[in-house]
This record gives C-alpha cells, sequence and structure tokens, in this order.
C-alpha cells in the first residue's frame, strides 16, 4: 500500500499520451498510489519557471511527498539524474538542470542523490534517450513514493552545494527604496510577482493606501514607470487600475485590477527584468 503521495510537474501539457504513459509507469510500480498534478503548462524549456512553480507548492504537502519534475531541455546529455530531500522532508525527482534553484535558496535541501538508473531504469529502455520522464523519473519517484525503495537506495550522495543552480535576481534597499526582479507571473491573471520580500518592502515606509513609485526595466532600458497605491488587495482600486500588493508567497507583487499587468506593458520575468520601488512624499 503507497503511503504518500507522487506529484508530477513537466513541460508536456496534455495533448499527447505522455503524462498518461507517466501515471502508467507509476501505477505498475504500485497501484495504490496517489498521483497529482502541479501542472504540465509549464512554458517548453523552461527550467526557471519549472524552479519556481515547485518553490510555490513544495512546502504545503506533507512530509514524505514526493515530486517527479521534467523540464528537460537537456535530456540525453551528461547533465545528472538526482532526487533531492527538502528541509521539510518532501523528495523531487528531476534533472539537476537548474530545476531546483528556488527550492535550495527559499526552503532548503538537506541532501541530494544521483539516481542509479542501472537499477531504477524501467527495464528494457536503455536506448531510449529522451523520455527520461517515464523511464527513469516517474519509475523512480513511485518507487520512492511507493515505499518499495529508500531515499539511501535511489543511489550516491552529491554535495548539496554542487547543485547547478540559475541565476536570481538580488535584492537591494536603499534611502527610500527597494529593488528587486520580476521572479515569475501569476500567469492567468497577468500579475507580476517579484522577489522583494515584504519584509525589506516594509523598510521604505510604505503604508496601506500610500502611492509608490514603480519602475521597471529589461536589463537598462526602462520600460515602465509610474505611481501606484499599495493596498491589500485587488478590490482597493477601481478596475483597470494597477495595485501593488503582498502576494501568497509574502512578496510584493503589482497587478492590473481585473486586467494583466503583464499583457499590458509588455513585462517578462527573470534576473534581467529589474523592478524598483520608492516611496513617495505624501
Amino acid at each position: 500500500m503507497a503511503d504518500n503521495a507522487l506529484v508530477f510537474q513537466s513541460d508536456f501539457g496534455l495533448t499527447d499520451g505522455a503524462v498518461c504513459a507517466m501515471y502508467g509507469v507509476s501505477l505498475a510500480v504500485d497501484k495504490d498510489l496517489h498521483i497529482f498534478n502541479l501542472t504540465h503548462d509549464i512554458t517548453p524549456y523552461n527550467i526557471w519557471e519549472a524552479s519556481y512553480r515547485l518553490y510555490q507548492s513544495v512546502e504545503y504537502w506533507p512530509e514524505g511527498t514526493v515530486f517527479v519534475s521534467v523540464v528537460d531541455p537537456g535530456v540525453g546529455s551528461s547533465r545528472k539524474s538526482v532526487v533531492a530531500k527538502t528541509k521539510n522532508g518532501q523528495f523531487i525527482v528531476t534533472p539537476d538542470n537548474g530545476t531546483l534553484t528556488h527550492i535550495k535558496k527559499n526552503i532548503g535541501i538537506v541532501s541530494v542523490r544521483e539516481i542509479d538508473e542501472t537499477r531504477h531504469r524501467r527495464k528494457n529502455t536503455e536506448y531510449s534517450y529522451t523520455f527520461h520522464g517515464r523511464d527513469v523519473y516517474a519509475n523512480t519517484g513511485a518507487k520512492l513514493a511507493a515505499g518499495k525503495i529508500t531515499f539511501e537506495e535511489v543511489g550516491e550522495e552529491l554535495p548539496v552545494e554542487e547543485i547547478l543552480e540559475l541565476e536570481c535576481g538580488e535584492v537591494s534597499v536603499s534611502e527610500g527604496a527597494v529593488a528587486g526582479c520580476v521572479d515569475i507571473l501569476d500567469v492567468r491573471f497577468g500579475s507580476l510577482w517579484t522577489n522583494v520580500p515584504r519584509e525589506e518592502f516594509k523598510k521604505i515606509g510604505a503604508e496601506f493606501g500610500d502611492k509608490v513609485e514603480v519602475e521597471i526595466y529589461n536589463n537598462s532600458t526602462l520600460v515602465y514607470s509610474n505611481s501606484i497605491v499599495y493596498g491589500h488587495s485587488f478590490a482597493d482600486v477601481r478596475i483597470g487600475e494597477p495595485i501593488i500588493y503582498v502576494n501568497s508567497l509574502y512578496c510584493m507583487a503589482v497587478a492590473i485590477n481585473q486586467g494583466s499587468f503583464a499583457k499590458a506593458y509588455s513585462i517578462g520575468t527573470g534576473a534581467h527584468w529589474k523592478i524598483v520601488f520608492k516611496k513617495l512624499p505624501q
């Protein structure tokens, strides 16, 4: 009987049989597994997005939950296949290609093991090089979630400090201003989620209802500059107006009430999308 949940994430989408195949492999390991989806709509090849979505979700799941994240543009190359154990006792099965960046930085990873493919790859798949999600990750994740193997049996332990990490934007505070980057979009609604923690934003002295100057840069090019109300939620401004708020991860976000800020101003994500909040005289 399976003890733990198995949660899948990928950039495969649901228009073909890839996700279904991973389900089948997992249930062949243990038909009583409880399988869930984080998302299969990661932008193709976008490792940064995969990393952030794990950070957004993993810590809310019970100890022992196994996540399988497959966004793997380097499939079949020399990149390692690993299982990471988080500080809170969840497991993440993934290529070591930067997918663990946000988990390591924001939640903590206590141990990493390289998957021993001689033991944990599906039988008779050694000449298939492009579907490790099915043949290696789903199979290994299912065995771990079902208790068929222990974490120690995954393979050789690797140094946590050698996990491949993507570049993350820095947060800096100066007199009356705090700067960071646009980490990710609240995709369906087009809100900008930044890496600026609420505690750092508070240092500029803005209170709810105040207007705050917001500047957004793509590298060194200024693409947006305006004063925006700092509010509790979207209803604090009229429909079509922008607002600054604290998102569900306790970081600062910028949105348009019932509109898409990202589409309105063609804003992207990543360390090169800089955002600056400045307190205005009240």
